[in-house]
């Protein structure tokens, strides 16, 4: 699947619901890879925000960016729309601090889409494959949110406000195809009995009748309908029979759990990344809705790594065996820390270092518990990478590797007796001067143990010992 971008620009006008000023956006065409972008053009310097979950500042009632001075309140209905409509790179420009509720759904975004078209970009869209059960779950609240394994995308969420109005409910969607007719006019709802108290808080300052579907679930007394009629100024506001509030009709016989739905698609939009499973939300909320996305990020930025990692078959014909790697290194036992090369091209080499308990080194490192030490790790990911380095010169014998530094290292890890490490070192840059920069990641199995970015300089013996 391709990633792709709208044909034109998109203007939309609106309030904001908890701002409650009128904002304009517009949206504009990106580039491949850009992602989704907001840009406050009201500001001096007109900065920018990602949609990423590391920027979410505030989840109360709505989800809220911030990167600096850059700000902006209620996005996840705008990212739902890209979502569903699989808008991958668009830049936003807002010139206040909200995006607007409009009708309280992503009905508008979607048509605004749908009128202008798409543009098919060269880029693949990333996509993250559930391989193991994922979960969040809240004790306080009981929120509950799981991925699954699957071939296809589908999602189901499930709401319980243990109320006599609004039942339990649950929505699905098994096709992002079906979004623009089954989820996006779902628009948000609120209880009564919140709407003083969010008032209050300086909260939902542009909500109104048009935009959000208001549920009565306990008896309203005329004083208290009185309030909320000079809060909302709507004189004109009565609780039907069923117990919505007047000129509310129903999208949908579910439309909460519809719009929960929408909510969880937009949130979890900011772990980066298209999803490849079965996702299930339980009573969800934007807080635990972006602490899932936060996994999901994390676990595929993992997968990510993974992808490059090398498939080691014992029984296909090496590169190079220990023989010829003491040809060509200078270390011997008890330093020797590569046993073979099975891959090896002009910008990256593949090494095998084979761990067994007749180490020398686990007599006194964690006697009783021994555990491959994380420094030995990068001594050797470095002779793996001299592999690579004195392959590229004309004479490949009779030089000496000296570290001058180590760069962004992590020991993620155990290695131990029994283990076979795979040890991938990749250029980063050209060799010049003798200095080799590289790129380093030791896999045991299908997890990383250790990765780092290695700075050495290769220089030629004058004599051999």
């Amino acid at each position: 699947m391709k990633q792709r971008t709208i044909k034109s620009d998109i203007t939309l006008n609106g309030i904001g619901l908890h701002s409650g000023e009128m904002v304009h956006i517009t949206l504009s065409p990106a580039p491949e890879n850009h992602g989704i972008k907001f840009q406050r053009i009201d500001l001096e310097g007109e900065p920018k925000v990602d949609a990423d979950v590391n920027y979410v500042v505030n989840t109360k009632r709505s989800t809220t960016l911030q990167k600096g001075d850059a700000k902006v309140i209620t996005v996840e209905h705008l990212l739902s729309a890209c979502v569903g409509m699989r808008v991958d790179n668009v830049l936003v420009k807002v010139d206040g601090p909200e995006i607007p509720i409009l009708d309280g759904s992503s009905r508008y975004y979607v048509e605004a889409f749908e009128r202008v078209g798409y543009e098919e970009q060269e880029a693949d869209v990333e996509f993250f494959e559930i391989e193991e059960t994922l979960s969040y779950k809240d004790p306080d609240t009981g929120s509950e949110l799981v991925a699954l394994a699957s071939d296809t995308f589908q999602i189901t969420s499930l709401i319980d406000f243990d109320s006599p109005v609004l039942n339990k409910q649950y929505a699905k969607l098994v096709d992002l195809e079906h979004y623009a007719e089954q989820i996006a006019p779902a628009r948000t709802f609120v209880f009564v009995r919140e709407l003083e108290k969010l008032l209050d808080e300086n909260l939902i300052k542009g909500g109104d009748l048009d935009n959000a579907v208001v549920i009565a679930d306990k008896p309203v007394g005329d004083k208290e309908l009185e309030r909320l009629k000079t809060k909302l100024n709507k004189p004109d506001i009565k609780i039907e029979s069923e117990g919505y509030l007047n000129t509310t009709k129903l999208h949908f016989t579910n439309e909460p759990a519809r719009h929960k739905l929408l909510d969880v698609l937009g949130d979890l939009s900011l772990a980066g990344c298209r999803i490849k499973g079965k996702l299930l939300a339980t009573k969800p909320g934007h807080k635990n809705n972006v602490e899932f996305a936060k996994i999901i990020k994390k676990h595929y930025r993992e997968q990510k790594r993974l992808k490059g990692k090398p498939k080691y078959d014992p029984t296909k014909e090496i590169v190079m065996d220990v023989n010829q790697i003491k040809e060509m290194l200078p270390h011997r036992y008890p330093f020797l820390l590569v046993d073979k090369i099975i891959e090896l091209s002009d910008k990256h080499v593949v090494g095998v270092k084979n761990i067994t308990a007749n180490e020398n080194f686990f007599q006194g490192h964690f006697p009783g518990n021994p555990v491959f030490p994380g420094v030995l790790q990068m001594e050797a990911l470095a002779q793996t990478g001299g592999i690579l380095a004195l392959s590229l010169q004309e004479e490949q014998t009779g030089w000496d590797t000296y570290f001058l530094k180590m760069d962004h290292v992590k020991f993620k890890n155990k290695v131990v007796p029994g283990d076979t490490l795979i040890l991938k070192m990749e250029l980063i840059s050209p060799i010049r001067r003798g200095l080799v920069q590289m790129q380093g990641t030791a896999y045991v199995g299908n997890k990383i143990v250790s990765e780092g970015e290695l700075v050495a300089q290769i220089v030629k013996r004058t004599h051999d010992e």
